[in-house]
């Protein structure tokens, strides 16, 4: 990937669709129900789609899909068709990959092939797979993320999944403090983690987990930036200047509408390209 060519790296995209075309029945009930929430009629891309629309932007993404099955019956886009088609991109892409932790010793021998694969780093998502982070059944496979020296990103806060649907969907906000990815932390901290998203209703919680450890970043994906919480502009404005991300959560928000809102907060302008580009490129190896 060539830096210099790029303008932004997005560290939070979703493949929504499988190449063929078939998408899951589950996937979309959520995604229509996630529309509602967010009141946009947001499209479904596949892997080759997020590819050709970051790379029209001049911008690179991080790509993944998220494995719930054992929880939610919902059949993931492989994380094969991840990796490869984001090799096909690596101008663009480049590709996590998520595997439930409830899957167990087929998790951490998963994990190993598509690390052996090309996967450069996975996808949590506490409140779909219905798992609190620091459960032990989840540690032989962090400990295989973190002997290849791979990043690993949490969903925190609320899920914009299951809003509008009867009872949330029966997914449960509780697993998605980010204080319990402190454990995580503590007991890995060879592993690069990512809080995702502004972590309401658990802001402070976050921010004080990414300014304890050094290997905790927050990515700002999934909400608009001026509707951030007063205290997290204030702490990406001062302590956090190198441990904040660019994400956007595409398709649920466009890169554009993100830089565009980015523009009516208090962040200051002269930290731009660190948000943008360069902590990620740190981050991800690529600088």
């Amino acid at each position: 990937m060539d830096l210099a060519a790029i303008e932004a790296i997005d560290v939070h995209t979703h493949a929504q669709a499988p190449c063929d075309g078939h998408i899951d029945p589950i996937t979309a009930m959520n995604l229509d129900a996630a529309a509602k929430h967010f009141r946009t009629d947001f499209p479904r891309p596949t892997v080759e789609d997020v590819a050709a629309y970051y790379r029209e932007r001049r911008m690179a993404a991080v790509v993944f899909n998220v494995d719930s099955e054992v929880n939610t019956g919902e059949v993931p886009i492989s994380g094969d068709e991840i990796v490869e088609i984001a090799q096909a991109n690596s101008d663009v892409l480049i590709p996590f990959v998520s595997i439930d932790p409830h899957r167990g010793k087929r998790a951490v021998s998963e994990a190993r092939r598509l690390i052996e694969k090309g996967a450069r780093g996975f996808k949590f998502h506490p409140n779909l797979q219905a798992f609190f982070p620091n459960d032990r059944m989840a540690y032989e496979l962090y400990a295989v993320i973190e002997e290849a020296g791979l990043p690993a990103l949490f969903h925190t806060g609320h899920s914009g999944i299951g809003s509008t649907l009867p009872g949330g969907g029966g997914i449960r906000l509780k697993y998605s403090n980010p204080m319990y990815v402190d454990d995580v932390a503590a007991d890995f901290p060879g592993m690069p983690i990512v809080l995702a998203h502004p972590s309401f209703p658990w802001q402070e919680e976050a921010i004080s987990v990414a300014m304890h450890k050094q290997q905790v970043y927050i990515d700002l994906s999934g909400w608009s930036p001026k509707l951030f919480p007063p205290v997290l502009v204030q702490y990406v404005n001062t302590v956090l200047r190198d441990k904040v991300l660019f994400g956007s959560d595409f398709p649920v928000i466009t890169p554009e509408r993100w830089l565009r809102d980015l523009e009516k907060t208090e962040i200051k302008p002269d930290l731009y390209p660190r948000i943008l580009k360069d902590n990620a490129a740190r981050l991800l190896g690529l600088a």
